[in-house]
């Protein structure tokens, strides 16, 4: 945080520009409330958001622009202009400019957040075929994340108010999965989640489950091995290191029969396995948090959806879940930060904390 009474500088990126993005982003800065939380910072140009403006007319916006991160206004929505280029915008098509401009807010924004100019980064949807360039050579964002902060390993968590599932793999072909799948990986990434949870989430004994790679979690070895020779000896592992980690769980019966009331997270296999089951329960309001960084980003749980932008009716709950979780983080990781570094202060924000959910 900048200073004490500060609000958090929060950047925001476009996403790709015929997405669903800028809209969404309109649409969620347009209630002025969100001004006396953060102070929200759009990497784009003030064309390309005049251009939504047209199709959202009837919402309230306006907008600061700068090309000054020293010189932003905190009673406003700030736009940093990026560029001055003339971009062909053609909402629903999958252009080359949305890509490129889509990647040049990301590295704009990214490096302002690296310089310590913003506190947390909320990232719209970009699509994987118009990305794919020079200058971002990464499957998507939380790759991209974890090379630009040097992170050894992340995790895609995806959370909403009923749950958390987190990933072990992501944007990989399901025929690599299997091989990818391995003790340390496995290792790796509950370590993260288990950090995570007592870090950004505040919860300080976190119980994790793990779900099986095979249908049935193997089936005891009928339906494949990996429960066996893998999954099972990490989970095994870290009940001996007094860690409250259960499974491997079938993933059919795990979401369906509500099991994961009973746990603090999951950690799925592989990415249809942790989302089909997500998205189907948290109905919109789900944000995708990369863990393990020493930054926060934050994302909607969805993608570009070109069949619907620029028609103005994109649903804006994500997105904004996504922001008002960013300034969450933030502050939990302060408070968890200040806590550790002064167990006396331990009591007061348990008591603040309680106060806060009565």
């Amino acid at each position: 945080m900048h200073t004490h009474n500060e609000k958090p500088v929060i950047g925001i990126t476009t996403g790709d520009l015929n997405g669903i993005g800028i809209e969404l982003i309109i649409k969620t800065f347009s209630d002025n409330r969100f001004l006396d939380l953060c102070t929200p910072v759009i990497f784009a140009s003030n064309k390309v958001i005049n251009f939504y403006r047209k199709t959202t007319a009837e919402l309230p916006f306006n907008f600061t622009s700068t090309k000054d991160m020293s010189k932003l206004n905190p009673k406003q929505v700030n736009i940093f202009n990026c560029w001055e280029d003339e971009v062909p915008l053609q909402p629903g098509v999958l252009t080359e400019a949305g890509g490129k401009y889509a990647v040049r807010s990301l590295l704009v924004a990214t490096q302002c957040l690296k310089d310590g100019e913003l506190d947390a980064i909320v990232t719209a949807p970009i699509h994987k075929s118009n990305t794919n360039l020079p200058d971002f050579p990464y499957t998507g964002h939380t790759p991209f994340f974890k090379e630009k902060f040097g992170a050894k390993d992340v995790l895609m968590l995806l959370y909403s108010n009923t749950l958390r599932v987190a990933l072990a793999t992501e944007h990989i072909p399901i025929s690599k999965v299997a091989s990818t799948i391995t003790k340390e990986l496995l290792q790796t990434k509950l370590n993260i989640l288990k950090e995570t949870l007592i870090k950004d989430f505040g919860i300080d004994k976190p119980k994790i489950a793990v779900l099986g790679l095979n249908p049935h979690a193997g089936d005891d070895g009928q339906i494949g091995t990996e429960e066996q020779t893998i999954i099972r000896p990490v989970v095994e592992s870290y009940k001996l290191k007094d860690v409250l980690v259960f499974g491997p769980y079938s993933a059919d019966a795990f979401f369906a029969n509500s099991s994961y009331t009973q746990f603090d997270a999951v950690l799925a296999m592989y990415h249809d396995q942790g989302l089909v089951g997500f998205k189907s329960l948290a109905k919109g309001e789900g944000v995708n948090y990369t863990a393990g960084l020493p930054v926060v980003r934050t994302s909607p749980d969805h993608g570009t959806a070109f069949d619907i932008a620029g028609k103005n009716i994109a649903d804006p709950s994500s997105f904004r879940e996504a922001v008002f979780q960013a300034i969450d983080l933030l502050r939990q990781r302060k408070q968890y930060s200040e806590h550790t570094a002064n167990p006396l202060r331990r009591g007061k924000i348990e008591k603040e904390k309680s106060e806060d959910n009565s």
